[in-house]
């Protein structure tokens, strides 16, 4: 069976299936239907069905000119009828993996995916799960929905694995295309027949491991890794801040070694649909093995207080100028979680948002790319436009994204007071009203 995929792959015989079209998979999808990939979307959003097929894109990453052409020719399409999934040979599975409201894993996407994939698959089908998730997800939970679903048997039947998304929206070096790939399937076969399909698509290289868990806990891993060091650089910040130390002085001084140091920045807080939200992840899966991750748990706690930080510091600037916090105008810049992109997934400056609201202050918000955005049910809609009028009826303007569309000199030259939390305001020479997270 194994040598009849390879070759099926090889001829770009193989029909795929991507399952969720968001930030990783409808870019997923675009690059296998550029490599010659018959290849089909599935989303419960209707909305996002009916853009793809109209060939209207709605995510950064992927080249609007391409998607409509893929679109025409037939070569990508999208919809909500999980029964085509009869037809494919090759399925991805790229639903959120978020928290729920206790800050436990919510597989429920996964799952309900999975089910959906186990009615239809036939034999000799590749399934892959990008999502993130838990060491032991595509083992203990996808394995046994897809065997007892279909009838068929993993290793025997079907292939399945584990490849970790490494999506960065915004990035402007690495896509999807160019970044390299991780790939464990239960079996040298699975591994070897995903990782080959993985190639055909994609210009990085593919990395493979020796089982879905080394591949889950891989991706673990790097998002962990860069909360445990923002976690370090926010605690030094708030020590920084009373010592009287500018932290990122600091930490351009200690960038300049070439060895042993890597930067990292602080912030109002942790955003995106990886770092907030993997540590927690495995942490919760710690436990069943009765093992606590100290470290992690305590970055995680420290990230985590940040938006809280922010008002403390907030309230101090505007007691100096004799302002009370509650009553007291604030204008948030950005509600992006990160710079120059109209993503705002777990963005930290909602919760500083609503940490402001909580106070009694009266809290706005600008941002170039997000005119409005959704958080616990509720649309808040930002002001369309900021100008020196603008800025002057503020009491306090926080930065809470470095969005490079935003005139910063106008902002410093008619603001009461302005407090950076990202360091946005780095090259405004006359510095007088502005304090620095």
């Amino acid at each position: 069976m194994e040598s009849n995929v390879l070759d099926k792959i090889k001829k770009r015989k193989v029909n795929v299936a991507v399952i969720g079209l968001g930030y990783v998979g409808l870019p997923l999808a675009v690059e296998k239907a550029k490599a010659g990939f018959k290849t089909i979307g599935f989303d419960v959003q209707e909305e996002k069905v009916k853009m793809v097929n109209e060939g209207h894109n709605y995510i950064g990453d992927v080249i609007d000119d391409d998607l409509k052409e893929l679109v025409n020719t037939g070569m990508l399409s999208a919809t909500t009828d999980f029964s085509f999934i009869k037809d494919a040979d090759f399925i991805a599975i790229c639903v959120p993996t978020p928290l729920d409201a206790y800050q436990q894993p919510d597989i429920s996407y996964v799952k309900s995916s999975t089910e959906e994939v186990a009615k239809y698959m036939k034999k000799g089908t590749m399934v892959v799960l990008e999502s993130t998730t838990y060491p032991g997800t595509t083992e203990e939970l996808i394995k046994p929905i897809l065997e007892q679903g279909s009838g068929l048997k993993c290793g025997e039947d079907f292939y399945l694995g584990f490849s970790p998304e490494r999506v960065d929206p915004g990035n402007a070096i690495y896509k999807t295309k160019n970044t390299p790939k991780v790939v464990g399937g239960i079996g040298k076969d699975a591994t070897e027949v995903i990782a080959a399909m993985y190639r055909t698509v994609l210009d990085g290289d593919v990395y493979e491991v020796s089982s879905p868990a080394i591949a889950e806990m891989e991706k673990i891993l790097e998002n962990t890794y860069r909360n445990v060091n923002i976690g370090l650089i926010n605690e030094l910040a708030i020590l920084c801040d009373r010592m009287k130390i500018n932290i990122w002085e600091v930490v351009d001084a200690a960038k300049t070694k070439p060895y042993g140091f890597q930067a990292f920045y602080p912030g109002p807080g942790l955003g995106g649909h990886c770092i907030p939200l993997d540590p927690y992840y495995l942490s919760w899966k710690a436990r069943e093995y009765g093992f606590h991750t100290s470290m992690i748990e305590s970055s995680m706690m420290i990230n985590d207080r940040m938006p809280e930080y922010c008002i403390d510091r907030a309230s101090r600037i505007l007691n100096r100028d004799k302002k009370a916090l509650n009553g007291a105008k604030v204008l948030a810049l950005g509600v992006a979680y990160k710079q120059d992109i109209d993503d705002y997934r777990e963005s930290p400056a909602l919760k500083v948002i609503e940490n402001f609201e909580k106070v009694g202050a009266q809290i706005d918000f600008y941002d170039p790319f997000i005119p409005e955005y959704n958080y616990k049910g509720r649309i808040h809609k930002g002001i369309e436009k900021i100008n020196p009028e603008i800025i002057k009826g503020y009491d306090l303007i926080v930065v809470t994204a470095s969005h490079t569309k935003v005139d910063y000199d106008m902002i410093q030259q008619n603001a009461k007071a302005i407090f950076d939390t990202k360091n946005a305001m780095k090259n405004v020479v006359v510095r007088n009203n502005i304090e620095l997270l």
